[in-house]
């Protein structure tokens, strides 16, 4: 098959500042392109995930993405949701409503709101059930804690599926060195969490000041964005991912539950990716509906041409 020159991006997700961020490969044009040769590709950009934009098929939405790890392919993903939005909007698309855009994924319709630099999307409904104690006792060997380290526990779905752990603290949090081959071998992508308070929250806020000042600068409410209010970690070993950077699919279904449950308030700032030199941020919302809002901000650093 003869190769195409499509356009192309990479950008950066859920940081003000590039480089800080979660990366993700968008191809603008996905067209003709199998299933094996998205595959490929995602595997070859190594990065968490590789997005192609395609013609919608559902009627209301703007455009159709089909989101790939190294691993396999997703049916739903928060960090690629926002940035190939970023990058369906940079090229010159026009949704047809102009402050909610409407992307198809394999979940379905996912809308997408923008407030000049930053964009929020509604995350998908949450299902979600408590872990067998047996689990719990394996999880936890493969991350090197004991089961008293967890403070609350839920198995999370809302397209890709986490199990959810609320940690005791922060510290114990970024001092995670998980056996990833064990959570391999388990099938099991675990997101780790705690609330920012006493030491762990002076140390992080002191380590990720600089992005931290470069996200309120930008952010239309700054005295709010200054100091994040939860740590979080994910490992998805058994989509070829050990750590990912930043990402808005276990966010949104750690606010859903956290929220519900009043451990967290209605708003609220995560922080991510600190163990990889990261300093990602992620804005939580809860509107008077109900509906909670996963966003941040995208920057574009590579645009070119891809031949595929």
């Amino acid at each position: 098959m003869s190769h195409l020159q499509r356009p192309y991006k990479q950008v950066d997700v859920f940081t003000a500042t590039p480089y800080w961020g979660n990366p993700l490969a968008v191809v603008l044009d996905g067209s003709g392109l199998s299933e094996d040769e998205m595959q490929r590709f995602a595997r070859w950009t190594n990065l968490s995930e590789t997005t192609f934009l395609l013609p919608p098929t559902q009627a209301g939405a703007d455009y159709r993405v089909r989101i790939y790890t190294p691993g396999g392919e997703l049916p739903f993903a928060g960090h690629p949701t926002l940035g190939s939005c970023h990058a369906w909007l940079e090229a010159g698309s026009v949704p047809k409503n102009p402050d909610l855009i409407v992307q198809e994924c394999s979940v379905g319709l996912v809308s997408i709101r923008r407030a000049g630099q930053h964009l929020a999307f509604a995350a998908p409904p949450l299902t979600r059930s408590t872990p067998t104690p047996a689990l719990l006792a394996q999880v936890a060997q493969a991350l090197g804690i004991t089961t008293q380290h967890i403070l609350a526990a839920q198995l999370l779905n809302n397209g890709p599926s986490w199990l959810g752990l609320l940690l005791d603290s922060v510290d114990t949090v970024l001092a995670l060195e998980p056996d990833h081959q064990r959570l391999r071998e388990l099938n099991q992508k675990v997101g780790v969490a705690a609330l920012l308070q006493d030491s762990g929250a002076v140390q992080l806020i002191a380590r990720s000041s600089r992005e931290t000042r470069a996200f309120a600068e930008h952010a239309a409410d700054a005295p709010l964005l200054a100091e994040p209010d939860l740590e979080v970690r994910a490992f998805a070993a058994p989509v070829g991912i050990t750590e990912d950077p930043v990402t808005g699919s276990l966010n949104a279904s750690l606010a859903q539950w956290l929220m519900a449950e009043g451990r967290l308030p209605a708003r609220y700032l995560a922080a991510q990716g600190t163990c990889l030199g990261r300093a990602g941020r992620v804005l939580l919302e809860r509107d008077a509906q109900g509906q909670v809002w996963v966003g941040g901000q995208v920057q574009t650093c590579i645009t070119g041409q891809v031949l595929l």
